[in-house]
């Protein structure tokens, strides 16, 4: 599966976004493509990548397991252009997606993912899942025991330290 943590669509925005902090009144986003930071308010409509999902004839196929299947069959390359014409999407997301409900995903939700697709393709955002997790899971074993040295150390400097002053935090009366 393609890693899609934390890439974002926004309701009449276009592109994808990178969720970079959260702010008082929202979510502060980097766009993938120009790499602009603007904050986002709490009251637009914002959808996770990771939580879109499409209808196939059994259960639901999520996006990311769709562009592990194009990244797969295009060899990491980009997929057809979306503003193709209807037939050629449609085939092209058969051949990827054989088992798609006809009747509720529409061209324009095909289109839509073909765009995602070679956004993430052009920007370098395609990672795979279980590639992020065997290297990490590869330097856990080259040196446990310099982090089981570390979890010592940090145990014995937070006590030895005591409790950490806050700065510039004003305590007011109670509410």
């Amino acid at each position: 599966m393609i890693d899609l943590t934390g890439i974002i669509a926004i309701s009449g925005q276009p592109g994808l976004y990178k969720v970079v902090a959260q702010s008082k009144n929202g979510i502060i986003v980097e766009s993938l493509t120009d790499k602009k930071r603007t904050s986002i308010s709490s009251t637009a409509k914002v959808s996770s990548l990771e939580d879109i999902s499409m209808f196939t004839t059994g259960e639901d196929k999520p996006v990311s397991e769709i562009m592990k299947s194009i990244f797969d069959k295009e060899k990491g390359g980009p997929s057809i252009d979306a503003k193709a014409d209807d037939k050629a999407v449609a085939a092209y997301f058969e051949s990827v997606l054989p088992e798609y409900d006809k009747e509720r995903v529409y061209t324009s939700n095909m289109r839509k993912l073909f765009t995602w697709y070679n956004g993430l393709q052009s920007t370098g955002n395609l990672k795979e899942k279980e590639a992020a997790k065997s290297e990490e899971a590869g330097a856990d074993k080259k040196a446990p025991a310099k982090k089981a040295a570390a979890t010592k150390d940090m145990a014995k400097a937070k006590t030895s330290t005591g409790v950490k002053k806050t700065t510039g935090v004003r305590k007011t009366g109670t509410a």
